[in-house]
């Protein structure tokens, strides 16, 4: 059973010309992504895969080549999509969310249409996150992924739908805490109800 989603482009001519004399820690940094890679490739596991693949996005994110970074990050996707879980899929989802809300920002001024494509993608993502969001492993982490996509929505302009995710991540702060504070050693007419 082949598990590769999509096969995995060659590094070379994905990134910007300008970009092509790297300092020499991006440099490393790249190299090191692309071994880690080559590595994972001849396995096939798709942990490895997701992981390798979302580090060479990363590398390309701090070059500021958002393209790459995206397409990268739309593989480790796509990957981590096989295993099941949500954890992994809603940590790449945020980088895509981020990546293209990035990406709209840098063509707003030059091409309306790539700018009003990498909105929509990133607006998809953020309504694909916030769903999936109740389904991580740590409640903790529920409330951070939801504050992160509230600040890309705002980036976005979707100001309202922004203040709606940092209102249910105030809400998942506050509220388990004051129930598991509120009825340990509370007689039963003193807790607060399970549905506050």
């Amino acid at each position: 059973m082949n598990l590769s989603p999509t096969p995995v482009a060659p590094m070379h001519g994905l990134m910007h010309e300008g970009r092509s004399m790297l300092k020499s820690t991006a440099r490393t940094a790249l190299r090191q992504a692309a071994a880690d890679l080559d590595t994972a490739e001849q396995f096939k596991q798709p942990l490895e895969m997701s992981l390798a693949l979302a580090q060479m996005a990363r590398c390309y994110r701090g070059l500021q080549a958002l393209g790459p970074a995206e397409w990268y990050l739309e593989q480790a996707l796509a990957w981590a999509r096989t295993l099941g879980g949500s954890d992994l899929a809603v940590e790449i989802l945020c980088l895509l969310a981020e990546t293209s809300c990035s990406l709209a920002e840098l063509n707003a001024g030059d091409d309306g249409r790539k700018s009003h494509a990498a909105l929509e993608r990133t607006r998809d993502r953020a309504f694909e996150i916030t769903g999936l969001a109740g389904h991580v492993a740590d409640p903790q982490w529920e409330i951070k992924v939801l504050l992160r996509i509230s600040d890309v929505l705002d980036r976005c302009g979707d100001h309202d739908d922004a203040v709606e995710l940092q209102s249910r991540a105030m809400r998942l702060m506050y509220c388990p805490h004051v129930g598991a504070d509120a009825t340990e050693g509370a007689t039963p007419e003193q807790r607060v109800p399970a549905d506050y």
